[in-house]
């Protein structure tokens, strides 16, 4: 109820309401005197014929005296009658106020009895021949004209303050209304244009981020009320602006923050990655730098044993001694700071335990500490959560490497062990057996002559055993100026072809890390082989070698245009072409050996290479990866150590 007797719509709305009322009764009142009026013109008219009707009856009554007759006084019987009848009229009765002693109903009513009570007798009396004096009479009736212009004179009288009555009400009504909207306009500008003008300017200023404003309205009012709404919602704009303000600071120094810790993450991968086996010396400076960035330390580094199943310390920033399997001691990475920082737990400090894992592989965990009243927000966790996963990466990187090294160095030694067992060992095998032939001869005695044949095939045999040996060495001191087989058949090429005293044509169409080392290995004697009999048997004076890769298979030939072949047999008791076939049968090929049509000789192999990778490996049940051996690695190994040939 407070609120409805001050509010401005309801003040408006009785300022309207009270404008249209009296502008309602104003019509009113206007209509009514308007409609009390009608009649009044007619009434003075009516009165005004009543004097000119007695005007005639006293002519009438003249003429009767000059010449009396029925005629004459048939005049004035009429004249008189219509007197009468217009004393009666409607139109001047009607306009007569209801009221017994108005000045008009006193009036008419002595005009009637006058008429009836004293001329009406008389002008009969006179008509009849009475004795009646005429200039009484016409004196009579002439006091009749004088009470009939009384009549009219009141009748105009009433009809004026009829007007008057009206224009006063009109004025009344105009004042009163102008003292309305006075009032209203004046209501109107200080409680209605003002009060908007303050809300107006308090909207821009706010709108230009200036929430200091206020419009300070008093009243209880709809706009006061909204005033005081808009003051406090600017207030708590204000406050949420700051705040904002310094929520949107805060997140532009963390992402500024996160945005140089990834940086630091970015530069460190290239010290990890590219660090070699030095772990702690390319991680330490990169833990440190993200200790001053996010405020948090120190970070311990530990990874895991699955074979003693515990964690070991690998590194760990602002540490007051070096871990304790610290493998280079000249590396002083641990031990920078001056001031090192403990890492047990206090009442100031907590730590977050995160794990190094790659996949299902757990390699260590990283311990970060931080102060108990800043703990990490969900930006940094994310950062640590990748730094865990970069450490991670590289520490199984590293293991990889070195599991690579590993195979790598196995391999090599299979097919080392491969090739003496293939070539050197198979001819000591051959002179071990004619060594134990002539020492059976020479038990029995037996005649020099086939003892010397004896002799000519041990030096035969120790003349293949040294080439070969020759070969080998040659074969594994090649200096390769490129990785894969191309890089070891262009220096083949150029060394047979100073050997020949020709160009030695060399093309190589194959797909990168088609052969895995010990097909390569093979591809390479078997042309080296080829090439070495061109040199020694076939007096050539072009040769060329042809290695690609058509339709799944590897396809090697080597061509010359030598005195070529008697046939397209391999000659008995040639060990070179010997091993070159089972050098084809362990690639699983076949090597076939021709005259070619414009003479000389064409030596083709012809295979499917197993594109083995150099690691393949899957986890095993001890979580280490296991890497698969070739099968030729165990059979060599048995003919090592089992004596088997």
């Amino acid at each position: 109820m407070k609120l409805l007797r001050h509010s401005l719509v309801a003040r408006i709305t009785a300022s309207l309401l009270a404008i249209s009322a009296m502008a309602l009764v104003s019509i009113v009142v206007t209509m009514t005197v308007a409609s009390d009026s009608r009649g009044d013109a007619a009434a003075i008219n009516m009165a005004g014929s009543l004097r000119m009707n007695t005007y005639q009856i006293v002519s009438a009554l003249q003429r009767h005296e000059q010449r009396p007759g029925s005629e004459a006084r048939a005049r004035v019987a009429e004249l008189s009658d219509r007197l009468e009848q217009r004393l009666a009229s409607p139109e001047l009765t009607g306009a007569l106020p209801d009221a017994e002693d108005h000045a008009l109903q006193r009036q008419y009513r002595l005009i009637l009895a006058r008429w009836g009570q004293e001329l009406a007798p008389q002008v009969e009396l006179a008509t009849g021949g009475g004795g009646v004096e005429p200039d009484a009479l016409r004196a009579t009736l002439d006091g009749l004209v004088d009470d009939i212009d009384a009549l009219v004179t009141l009748l105009e009288q009433n009809s004026e303050s009829k007007i008057q009555l009206l224009s006063a009400l009109q004025i009344l009504f105009l004042a009163l209304t102008a003292v309305v909207v006075v009032i209203a306009l004046y209501d109107i500008r200080h409680n209605l244009v003002l009060p908007l003008r303050q809300l107006v300017v308090l909207a821009r200023e706010a709108a230009h981020r200036n929430f200091g404003h206020r419009t300070r309205l008093s009243g209880n009012d709809e706009l006061a009320l909204l005033g005081r709404t808009f003051d406090t919602m600017a207030e708590e704009l204000g406050a949420s602006y700051s705040e904002l303000e310094a929520r949107v600071s805060r997140k532009k120094a963390e992402l500024e923050r996160s945005n140089r810790a990834m940086q630091v993450l970015h530069d460190g991968s290239r010290a990890l990655y590219g660090g070699g086996n030095d772990l702690c010396a390319s991680a330490a400076p990169m833990l440190r730098h993200l200790e001053q960035l996010l405020q948090i330390g120190p970070i311990r580094l530990s990874l895991h044993d699955s074979h003693d199943d515990r964690d070991i310390p690998i590194l760990a920033t602002h540490s007051p001694r070096r871990p304790e399997y610290c493998r280079d001691h000249d590396c002083h990475a641990c031990l920078l700071d001056p001031q090192p920082l403990t890492l047990q737990a206090t009442e100031a400090g907590e730590c977050l335990l995160l794990p190094v894992s790659v996949g299902d592989l757990m390699l260590g965990t990283l311990e970060v500490w931080y102060p108990r009243e800043a703990p990490p927000t969900d930006s940094v966790k994310r950062l640590l959560n990748a730094l865990a996963d970069q450490l991670a990466t590289a520490v199984y990187l590293q293991r990889r490497i070195e599991e690579q090294q590993q195979v790598t160095l196995m391999n090599e030694r299979t097919i080392i062990a491969r090739e003496l067992h293939d070539s050197l060992a198979q001819s000591l095998s051959y002179l071990k057996m004619q060594v134990a032939r002539l020492e059976r001869m020479q038990q029995k005695e037996a005649p020099r002559e086939t003892q010397a044949a004896v002799f000519d095939e041990l030096r035969t045999g120790l003349d293949s055993a040294y080439r070969q040996l020759r070969e080998l060495l040659t074969t594994f001191r090649l200096k390769l100026e490129g990785p894969g087989l191309a890089s070891a058949l262009r220096q083949t090429v150029e060394e047979f072809g100073e050997r020949l005293g020709t160009r030695v044509g060399l093309t190589v169409d194959l797909p990168p890390h088609l052969l895995n080392p010990n097909e390569e290995i093979h591809v390479l004697q078997v042309v080296r082989e080829s090439l070495a009999n061109v040199v020694k048997h076939a007096h050539a004076h072009w040769a060329e070698v042809t290695v690609s890769f058509r339709a799944a298979r590897l396809h090697v030939t080597v061509e010359d245009d030598g005195v070529g072949l008697e046939d397209d047999s391999s000659p008995p008791m040639h060990y070179g072409l010997v091993i070159m076939r089972d050098r084809a049968e362990t690639l699983g090929g076949r090597l076939t050996l021709q005259n070619r049509d414009g003479g000389g000789t064409r030596v083709e192999l012809v295979f499917t290479p197993q594109t083995a990778r150099l690691i393949s490996q899957h986890v095993g049940a001890d979580n280490r990866p296991a890497t698969p051996v070739d099968p030729r690695v165990d059979a060599i190994a048995t003919d090592r150590h089992g004596h088997r040939e």
